[in-house]
């Protein structure tokens, strides 16, 4: 496989700008990869493919806000900055991305919320990466509150040029409707995308049909969205994300296996933590750390039975990862065919169970 076998153009109408308003009413396609039925269901019909004691593993990272907006020093010119990870708590080191990057050099400081936050721009990383320095004279739980008071919500490119950066009514929206229900661990710059269709009661649902929830930790960040820049898929390298999974989520996954249920991996983030933490194939060992892992073909994957997972951006690693769970040939298909039945794309979309 090559990195233009990922491409496909996609009408304008068929990206979803905004999130459907009933979470578990977004449309769900549901591919066999034993015979290549594809079917058109609901979301909420998760169910009816789930069993008792069945788990869906689920990614419960939560988005941090960390879109800040404010200007450069003398020239006032607007800049954006996007909180990526923290890198010293102690002296408030970040490594960040900028935009417009061009203008921005090492020593700028840039000023936030009416000069009530102030970084000093100290390295550069990448073509947009910065490593800055916030400078603050609160506690660290002060500086948090100063950011979330001031940030918003971190949204993708293909997403936020969508936005006006003004309107309060889509501000409340994305606030909303880019967590999922279960988010709980905050980190992510990105929604793991594939777990905004569960609603409230669609989960309690679950519960009651006693389908075991394995929640583990990823904070996605903004490289799933990107295109790969090389043809040669062995040569990609993924940026680096902190994940954990605990000893109780392990057992969960790790029991269902030995047991003859299913385990559901819900999203291109949960699928690369369990795999990141596979010690022998079909188990999962406790993992606190950082992975960088990128799934392409071939590949053997050693815990998913089943996989849930949205219509991707092409030439991605998210698009890819898919692909080679379902099969190329069979993915590809069933994007022509969500294409020609009017399938919403992207994060906000609709969504795919792949059996």
């Amino acid at each position: 496989m090559k990195l233009h076998d990922f491409k496909y153009t996609l009408p304008k109408d068929l990206f979803a700008e905004h999130p459907t308003k009933e979470r578990e009413n977004a449309r769900l396609m549901v591919v066999d990869r034993k015979t290549g039925k594809i079917e058109h269901k609901l979301f909420k019909d998760l169910i009816n493919y789930l069993n008792p004691k069945d788990v869906l593993v689920v990614n419960n990272t939560k988005v941090f806000p960390a879109l800040l907006e404010g200007v450069k020093e003398k020239t006032d010119a607007k800049i954006t900055v996007y909180m990526l990870r923290e890198l010293n708590a102690e002296t408030l080191l970040w490594d960040v991305i900028v935009d417009p990057a061009r203008k921005i050099r090492i020593g700028n400081k840039l000023y936030f919320g009416n000069d009530s936050l102030v970084a000093e721009v100290i390295d550069n990383t990448t073509s947009r990466g910065r490593t800055v320095r916030f400078m603050f004279d609160g506690t660290h739980d002060e500086f948090i509150s100063l950011v979330r008071s001031l940030g918003k919500t971190p949204l993708p490119d293909f997403l936020q040029q969508t936005r006006s950066g003004n309107n309060p009514k889509e501000d409340r929206e994305d606030k909303e409707y880019y967590q999922t229900e279960y988010a709980r661990n905050e980190g992510a710059v990105a929604a793991p995308a594939a777990g905004l269709h569960f609603s409230k009661m669609l989960l309690k649902r679950l519960e009651l049909k006693d389908v075991q929830l394995a929640e583990i930790t990823l904070h996605a960040g903004f490289s799933n969205f990107k295109p790969l820049e090389v043809e040669d898929l062995s040569k990609h390298r993924m940026d680096s994300e902190q994940m954990i999974i605990d000893e109780k989520a392990c057992n969960l996954i790790n029991t269902a296996k030995a047991t003859g249920h299913k385990v559901c991996v819900v999203g291109t983030t949960s699928m690369k933590a369990v795999e990141t933490a596979v010690t022998v194939p079909g188990v999962v060992s406790p993992f606190s750390g950082w992975t960088n892992k990128f799934i392409y073909a071939p590949y053997n994957f050693s815990i998913a039975d089943m996989m849930i997972t949205n219509f991707h951006p092409p030439m991605t690693s998210m698009m890819i990862m898919a692909a080679t769970f379902a099969g190329y040939d069979l993915l590809m298909e069933a994007y022509r065919v969500a294409m020609k039945e009017k399938y919403k794309f992207y994060t906000y979309g609709d969504a795919m169970l792949i059996l």
